[in-house]
């Protein structure tokens, strides 16, 4: 499509009725805002508040007849549509461009397209000044930036058919979580797809909804994680899947996986405006209504029901406006009429009522910090009295115990899907519990999942696993546990030659470029012969690189010592030698290589228009051979570098992109990663670690970290109200009693700020003490902690080639201002 010689572009910020909205010309100059939401007022910069009526009425008067841009149209034109549909406007069609769906053509596989990821990744610039997330979500900020976005993204080519413009169709081989996009050839492990999904309906067929386990096993690479992606594309508005990494605190382990359950059911679904939990809720009332035999459904009922019945999301559109008592008045009555469901049910007893309200507290509310603030609550965290007042709930009993209460909370939700369809959990990233040093927790792990099995319904657990990790899993767990979990086994074995073809001309058809103009026949056969898909998508992502930018010829005449040359141009003379070199050994690997492997010569014919041959399924001969031998030992460092930087920065933007998102943030899981880094360090740096204790007294978690030059304890503390104000008490005594050592207390950012008296004089105390500070974990500290602890666990799970002492050399030059790093290099 042209780029249009007039447009308008529009952001409208409300969850479902409109709350701002700005709209700005071709020319990137802003013809109209307004404010809906009397809230904003105080915060915005001299705009009014103004009848909804009358600002759709503007809207639609500049508008018509023109092409209107949005980043993320569905949403926004949701919004405008229900906006109309509120005060009585008729919904006109409207000619849209959506920024997201045009950045997904042209530049596919993308780990995120929100706007600021596109911003910064595009190096976008509003009045001179980059992307700040601080200023986002107001219309006039994210107009302007989706306008710029908008222009740049008409004005370029997108990937180039020529490997000139040097996007790397080959760049990206990990898939970190089920929810990530990635290109997919689907014909891969197809039947192991529909393997999966039939077990998913025995599951809701089973008469007694008994929950079921299959372990998928595969080596490293062979796409066990992108293999649950495929799935939860397929099944993510039908059934929840919840994604949960290994655990990490042999204290807390259910907490763990409870924490990581709550946080997907959080999780927004893409293509909607709701989350998991939302959508559980609204397919689940229904049933729940005509569940209960013992109450007199009244019109109230009747009208939710209708509702429902026609969309079961028009729970959340069509029972008033927000803020009205209408609206409350009918979420008062869901809430109750839920109670008395699970209470007819499942009876008074434990946290369970209270759970069941807290679900229903999330759903009812668009506002964010309600959200939020709900989520933590259900996560078993204290939370002030003034936030308490807010949500109408209660602070749990103090002495909560956090495991009970975890298995508690998982049996709540799947009751609760007995009325929608079965769950999925998803168990990931568990290689690491296959090491000696943490065979207490993997024990500890196995009596988890005995729990889940005995008391948690209508589920299908999945554990992806190595095939030696699942040997050594089977030798240490109980029997009983083994035989739930392991109920049905999968195994993905290495796609034929065919098969791993498909995975090439896939990713380079996702930037559009056809694999022959970029690969020869021998090139093919060669890369043909990798072990595993992972492997296979490196190789090629090394060799397009080495395509891409070694095709330098030296001159005839090449003279370092040429006094007519400037110092750059000898220097580009010097790299186009290197590179012919290395194209030349290049090429002698590749001779090597396709004398050694004759049957794939067959398979590399089919991909460029031959008859089909026979596919080589020998696994036996390392690919990584035929592209690392010709490497030389300083390439070899250099390559080991960018492997790790590129880690860094891939998962950099995903985790910054992830860091305004509703998470559960928990002491338990900081000090568990902190522990499985250290751990991972512990044969390259010299020191020990140790725990402290203050008689029955509680503290924050923390280690002591004793290094030969200090001894520091490194400790978290995310609670809020009373529970926040004791533990920094007793970490003030302790730090007042141990002067020998150093006391850091971090807490998270996104934490409620603590605003009570005494806990803000106990913050002073310990920042005004000779050995103890309190710091906030601010999005860089947080983000740089996350890469290290995903770069151990990648090594453990092989999703990269490195060994710990590698990457952590690399990382610490990476990350040299990391309090981490910085601890254990000079310490």
């Amino acid at each position: 499509m042209d780029k249009p010689s007039s447009f308008f572009v529009v952001d409208s910020e409300g969850s479902q009725i409109l709350r701002e909205i700005c709209i700005i010309n071709h020319c990137g100059e802003v013809v109209y805002e307004a404010l809906v939401d009397e809230v904003l007022a105080d915060r915005a910069q001299g705009l009014k508040v103004f009848p909804l009526k009358q600002v759709l009425e503007n809207f639609w008067r500049i508008t018509h007849g023109h092409l209107v841009i949005f980043h993320y149209a569905d949403h926004d034109c949701r919004v405008l549509r229900n906006s109309c549909l509120q005060v009585g406007i008729p919904w006109r069609p409207i000619s849209t461009q959506c920024t997201i769906e045009l950045a997904k053509e042209k530049y596919p596989g993308l780990s995120s397209y929100s706007l600021e990821f596109l911003s910064k990744k595009f190096f976008l610039k509003v009045e001179g000044k980059y992307f700040n997330q601080e200023s986002a979500h107001r219309a006039r900020y994210d107009a302007l930036f989706t306008h710029q976005l908008y222009n740049f993204l008409q004005d370029c080519n997108g990937f180039s058919k020529s490997m000139n413009i040097g996007i790397n169709p080959f760049s990206s081989s990990r898939v970190d979580t089920p929810f990530q996009e990635h290109v997919d050839a689907k014909a891969i492990y197809q039947q192991q797809f529909e393997q999966l999904k039939a077990i998913i309906k025995e599951v809701r067929q089973d008469k007694n909804r008994q929950s079921k386990g299959v372990v998928v096993t595969g080596i490293p690479g062979s796409g066990k994680t992108h293999l649950m992606m495929r799935l939860t594309k397929e099944i993510l508005q039908i059934n929840r899947v919840l994604f949960i990494r290994h655990p990490n605190n042999q204290e807390s382990i259910i907490y763990h996986i409870y924490s990581r359950i709550l946080e997907s059911f959080i999780y927004q679904i893409p293509g909607t405006s709701y989350s998991q939990l939302e959508f559980l809720l609204a397919h689940s009332f229904t049933k729940l209504i005509s569940q209960m035999k013992n109450i007199r459904l009244t019109q109230k009922d009747q009208h939710i029901v209708d509702i429902v019945q026609q969309n079961p999301l028009n729970i959340y559109q069509l029972l008033g406006t927000e803020g009205t008592d209408k609206k409350r008045d009918y979420w008062d009555h869901i809430e109750k009429r839920a109670s008395e469901w699970w209470t007819e049910h499942y009876g008074i007893g434990g946290n369970s009522p209270e759970i069941i309200k807290g679900i229903i507290k999330f759903c009812r509310y668009t506002e964010r910090y309600r959200q939020q603030t709900t989520a933590r609550w259900l996560a078993g965290q204290e939370l002030s009295e003034e936030d308490l007042m807010l949500l109408g709930l209660s602070n749990w009993h103090e002495n909560l115990g956090k495991e009970g209460f975890s298995l508690e909370a998982i049996s709540v939700f799947s009751k609760l899907s007995l009325l929608d369809e079965p769950l999925v959990m998803v168990f990931d990233q568990l290689e690491v519990l296959g090491l000696p040093k943490n065979q207490s927790l993997l024990i500890g792990f196995g009596e988890a999942l005995k729990e889940i099995f005995t008391h948690v319904p209508n589920c299908l657990v999945i554990l992806n696993l190595f095939p030696d990790r699942w040997q050594y899993f089977q030798s240490h767990w109980d029997s009983s546990v083994v035989e739930r979990v392991g109920q049905y086994h999968i195994n993905l074995d290495r796609p034929d030659d065919q098969l791993m073809g498909q995975v090439l001309m896939t990713k380079a058809d996702a930037v559009g470029v056809k694999l022959t103009d970029i690969f020869s026949e021998q090139e093919i056969t060669s890369l043909l012969r990798s072990p595993s898909i992972r492997h296979l998508i490196n190789n090629a992502s090394k060799l397009y690189s080495a395509k891409a930018n070694g095709s330098g010829i030296i001159p005839q005449n090449f003279d370092l010592g040429n006094k007519n040359l400037d110092f750059e141009q000898r220097l580009n003379l010097l790299e186009n030698g290197l590179s012919d070199l290395q194209a030349k050994i290049y090429d002698i690997g590749l001779t090597l290589t396709n004398f050694f492997a004759p049957t794939s010569q067959n398979v590399s014919k089919a991909l460029i228009g031959n008859p089909v041959g026979e596919t080589n399924q020998n696994n036996e001969i390392d690919a990584d051979l035929n592209f690392n031998f010709f490497i030389t030992e300083n390439q070899s460092q250099q390559s080991l570098e960018i492997q790790v930087k590129d880690f860094f920065c891939q998962n950099r933007e995903i985790l910054k992109d992830d860091y305004q998102k509703l998470q559960i943030i928990t002491e338990s899981d900081d000090i568990g990663k902190l522990k499985i880094i250290l751990e991972a360090l512990n044969s390259i740096h010299s020191f020990k670690t140790d725990f402290l204790s203050l008689g029955r007294k509680r503290l924050p978690e923390h280690i002591l970290i004793r290094t030969a030059k200090a001894s520091t304890v490194i400790a978290f503390l995310h609670r809020d109200g009373s529970q926040f104000t004791n533990y920094i008490k007793n970490f003030n005594q302790l730090v007042s009693l141990e002067k020998r050592h150093q006391f850091h207390l971090w807490r998270d950012r996104r934490q409620k700020a603590i605003t009570g008296k005494v806990g803000r004089e106990e913050i002073e105390k310990l920042n005004n003490s000779a050995n103890g500070q309190f710091q906030f974990m601010e999005e860089r500290e947080r983000v740089d902690f996350e890469l290290l602890y995903l770069l151990i666990t990648a090594i453990y799970n092989q999703d990269i080639e490195l060994e710990i002492g590698q990457a952590w050399s690399i990382a610490c030059g990476e990350l040299r201002h990391n309090w981490l790093v910085q601890l254990l290099d000079h310490g």
